[in-house]
C-alpha cells in the first residue's frame, strides 16, 4: 500500500513491502534489528562499556539479534508470510521487551547510557510487536490480503 505524500491514509491495501503492511513491518524491523545486531558484533568493547554490558554479551546479543533479522527478513521476503510465523516474531519481540528490561535490573549492571538505551530499544522492540500485530489485525479484517492462514 502506497501513501499519499500529505496523508497517512494508505492509496491501496497488500502493496509490496509497503510501511502498514505486515511484510512492510516485517522488512522494517528485520533492517533495524540486524543494524542493531551488527553494531553490537562490530562495536562491542565500545559499547559494552560505554552501555555497561561488556564485550563478550554484545558479542552473543549481536549474533543472536543479526540471526534473528536474517529470519525476519526471510520471512518478510514471503509473498503470504504465514500468520503463526508472524506471531512467532511478535511473541519474541514482546519476550525481548521484558527480558530486556529484567536484565536491566537482574543481570546487567548498566552504566547511564545504559540506563537510557536499553529501555529505549525495548520500546521500539515493543513498537514493531504493535505494528506488526495490528497489521495482522487489519489482515484478518480483510483490509490486507498479505498474509496466509486463517486468524487467530
Amino acid at each position: 500500500m502506497s501513501v499519499h505524500a500529505n496523508s497517512l491514509t494508505p492509496a491501496r491495501p497488500g502493496s509490496a513491502f509497503s510501511p502498514w503492511t505486515v511484510r512492510g513491518i516485517l522488512c522494517l524491523d528485520a533492517v533495524v534489528t540486524g543494524g542493531n545486531g551488527l553494531a553490537y558484533l562490530a562495536f562491542a568493547g565500545p559499547l559494552g562499556d560505554l552501555l555497561g554490558a561488556g564485550r563478550a554479551t554484545l558479542v552473543e546479543l549481536g549474533l543472536l539479534l543479526t540471526g534473528y533479522a536474517v529470519a525476519v527478513g526471510v520471512l518478510a521476503t514471503r509473498r503470504r508470510p504465514p500468520r503463526t510465523a508472524v506471531q512467532a516474531v511478535i511473541d519474541l519481540n514482546l519476550a525481548w521487551v521484558v527480558l530486556s528490561l529484567v536484565a536491566m535490573e537482574v543481570w546487567l549492571e548498566p552504566t547511564t547510557a545504559g540506563f537510557v538505551w536499553i529501555p529505549l530499544q525495548a520500546a521500539a522492540v515493543g513498537l514493531f510487536a504493535v505494528l506488526q500485530f495490528t497489521a495482522l489485525r487489519r489482515t484478518a479484517a480483510g483490509a490486507d490480503p498479505g498474509v496466509s492462514g486463517t486468524p487467530s
